[in-house]
């Protein structure tokens, strides 16, 4: 669980689905019976000494239509594919709910910098930006193959790491079939190897809950 402030006040946590049921349990306990509202893709609750909890549905849950369908929709497992990406490395997955069923991790050699100035400077950055560019054309080969053939059933795409570097990918003409599920949620991670994303996939399928004290 994750905890940090949120814009506009109170605090935004991010509960992983196998501690929600805790999680409220804990809520209630230290502020009271809660009522309970839907708000669009979120469920408000309301507590007796004033504190609120808006619990915002995870990537790729569907749009539930009373409070018992919307937590029972949070925690099933569904399909998501998972691009991390930096600019030496990338990290592609395909999971259903907790389990990580395939994926594919590949490191480039990216230059990351030098001392000299003038030609030799400029020749430099030639070569790291190709490098980059040819790191993120085997970022997009991965994708292609190992998600792009299950667009049809993937409830949503879930990214991180750099975001320059994802958008780089995500602009190949190939992968625009993944793009209308490509979710809001960014994950801040380290560069990417299978620890990474294994690591990763309990944050892609959090819920958010924006909480306001009392």
């Amino acid at each position: 669980m994750r905890a940090r402030p949120a814009a506009g006040g109170g605090r935004q946590v991010e509960v992983v689905p196998g501690r929600l049921t805790r999680w409220l349990d804990n809520f209630t306990a230290r502020h009271g019976q809660p009522l309970t509202s839907m708000r669009g893709y979120a469920v408000r609750l309301e507590a007796p000494d004033g504190a609120t909890a808006e619990l915002h549905a995870p990537p790729g849950a569907p749009r539930s239509g009373d409070v018992e369908d919307f937590l029972a929709a949070a925690v099933a497992p569904r399909p998501l594919g998972l691009l991390l990406a930096r600019k030496s490395a990338v990290a592609v997955g395909y999971a259903v709910g907790d389990e990580l069923r395939e994926s594919k991790v590949d490191t480039s050699y990216v230059q990351s910098r030098t001392a000299a100035g003038g030609w030799s400077q400029q020749r430099f950055a030639r070569r790291r930006d190709n490098q980059a560019k040819a790191a993120a054309g085997d970022a997009v080969d991965i994708v292609v193959r190992l998600l792009l053939p299950r667009v049809s059933s993937l409830t949503a795409l879930v990214t991180g790491g750099d975001r320059k570097t994802v958008e780089t990918i995500l602009a190949d003409r190939r992968l625009e079939p993944l793009l209308a599920l490509r979710a809001e949620r960014f994950l801040d991670v380290p560069e990417p190897r299978h620890a990474v994303l294994v690591a990763a996939l309990p944050e892609a399928r959090a819920v958010t809950i924006l909480v306001q004290d009392p």
